[in-house]
């Protein structure tokens, strides 16, 4: 499988992932790095760590930015954007089977001028199709109905026509049997003492569902992690970003990957920011669980389609 990876931004954690991962990629895919051979000897010396002969670097379409480890720059904002429609790029001409994408800032990319709050609403616009953000591990996935919203936004957002079709594309895309689905109010409303936005999550889950079972709720939120949900649920669906990702983060950090639901690509990252604290100092270890999860995930998912083509 050859694997697209966007370096994210070079003044973060991106660089130093993808050159201590390497090896450990190189054992089940190809890996071709979307970064300017420059750039990415430059961050190996202050890394102080080699450059692998097998580094496959496919350069975006813009110079090497200067690499200011720990800094907010638009020029590195710029160069991780560019890095990562050079991947989406490569997916869509067939010369790669799948995207990796290492963290970017957002701050970054609104300092260059790029009018994306992340991938995903990137991703959105270049394909034309609604996108959905999922986040996890075999133990847990969650998806997320509405993702970089302030939250005092969220209920005008919940809409039943909106949930319906985010359920139907969940379940199509997860191929989930069971799928629980989370109230928005405390006590998933309490009847309509706390808020009667349960009354639209009911009725797009009965509308979605149409008898079969696949989903139930509104789940009352904050019980629909504990042990004994999590042995009937292994797929949720979240109203709001931290509703989710909270539980999720708290239970399986290391471990969690981002996937990107309902598009013509495959398109898997980590499931953690660019660690401006701690990039390119010596003294901190940098964990590679969720780069190689994403990886692993992605390599399956490319597996498993090619068997069903044959």
């Amino acid at each position: 499988m050859k694997l697209a990876v966007s370096i994210g931004d070079p003044n973060g954690i991106g660089p130093a992932i993808a050159l201590l991962g390497h090896e450990k990629l190189r054992a089940f895919c190809r890996p071709l790095y979307l970064v300017h051979p420059k750039l990415i000897q430059h961050a190996a010396d202050l890394l102080g760590i080699k450059v692998p002969d097998d580094f496959d670097t496919h350069a975006p379409s813009c110079a090497p930015c200067p690499v200011t480890p720990g800094q907010i720059s638009a020029e590195a904002g710029a160069y991780s954007f560019a890095s990562f429609t050079q991947g989406v790029r490569l997916c869509q001409e067939g010369l790669a089977d799948a995207l990796l994408t290492l963290p970017i800032h957002k701050t970054a990319w609104q300092k260059a001028g790029i009018g994306y709050k992340g991938h995903t609403d990137a991703l959105r616009d270049f394909f034309k199709q609604e996108a959905i953000m999922m986040l996890g591990c075999e133990k847990l996935f969650v998806g997320l109905f509405t993702e970089h919203i302030p939250l005092r936004h969220v209920p005008k957002a919940v809409e039943k026509e909106r949930l319906v079709d985010f359920l139907k594309r969940f379940e199509e895309e997860t191929k989930a049997r069971k799928i629980g689905v989370l109230g928005l109010n405390p006590h998933a409303g309490d009847g309509g003492v706390l808020g009667s936005e349960e009354r639209i999550i009911e009725a797009a889950i009965a509308e979605a569902d149409g008898g079969r079972g696949v989903f139930e709720g509104p789940l009352v939120p904050d019980v629909a992690f504990t042990p004994a949900m999590r042995k009937r649920f292994t797929y949720y669906v979240a109203m709001y970003h931290d509703q989710g990702l909270a539980p999720l983060k708290a239970l399986y950090f290391d471990e969690s990957i981002n996937v990107s639901l309902n598009l013509p690509i495959l398109r898997v990252s980590v499931d953690h920011g660019t660690a401006f604290d701690i990039a390119y100092r010596a003294d901190q270890t940098i964990s590679l669980q969720s780069y190689l999860q994403a990886a692993r995930y992605a390599a399956e998912k490319v597996s498993a389609k090619s068997g069903a083509r044959r």
